[in-house]
């Protein structure tokens, strides 16, 4: 029986920032809420922060998650945008861990091959699994909202996998030989 839980997803993004929650009972996971921040509008840089962190921070008092899964940002051709990314992944974590919130990071082609078991997965293809999965309808304009429905739904993969606790107990050599003493001669 899996524990109830609720999984906030987070696509950072200081222009359109997506979010997706998930709650988690012994059936699976099931839709609860998914949008989009749109920051287009506001010209400040450290305003969008605020907003960010606002608004993470309201989803947080409203759903109560139990966990936080954030997508990385990822090098681009522009070293800005990285930074730019950086931040407002940030300020969303921060909304989470000032609340106790544990927070865990992924990135997007791990999602990606959770998802849809391809790590160069379209958006299209990840937003078409993820509605399936969650038996819901998932219209195009939601695509930052149903990549944030794509982490939380990677993290509740990671949280069930049987396989997820094989690999932290055989990260190193050191773990593989304290764990299996008669193994190695």
């Amino acid at each position: 029986m899996t524990k109830p839980s609720v999984i906030l997803g987070i696509d950072p993004g200081t222009n359109i920032l997506g979010y997706g929650v998930i709650r988690v009972d012994d059936k699976g996971p099931h839709y609860e809420t998914m949008g989009v921040f749109d920051l287009r509008k506001i010209k400040d840089p450290f305003e969008k922060l605020a907003n960010i962190h606002a608004g993470v921070a309201e989803l947080v008092e409203q759903y109560h998650p139990t966990d936080m899964a954030v997508e990385s940002p990822f090098y681009g051709k522009n070293a800005q945008v990285i930074l730019k990314l950086g931040r407002a992944q940030g300020a969303a974590i921060i909304a989470a861990v000032t609340q106790g919130i544990p927070v865990t990071e992924y990135a997007p082609r791990k999602a990606k091959i959770a998802i849809c078991g391809n790590g160069a997965a379209s958006k299209e293809q990840v937003a078409m699994l993820v509605g399936k999965t969650l038996k819901m309808e998932i219209h195009e304009k939601y695509l930052d909202a149903t990549d944030a429905l794509a982490i939380a739904l990677c993290h509740y993969y990671q949280l069930t996998s049987p396989l997820a606790s094989v690999g932290k107990a055989s990260s190193s050599w050191e773990a593989f030989l304290a764990a299996n003493p008669g193994r190695v001669k």
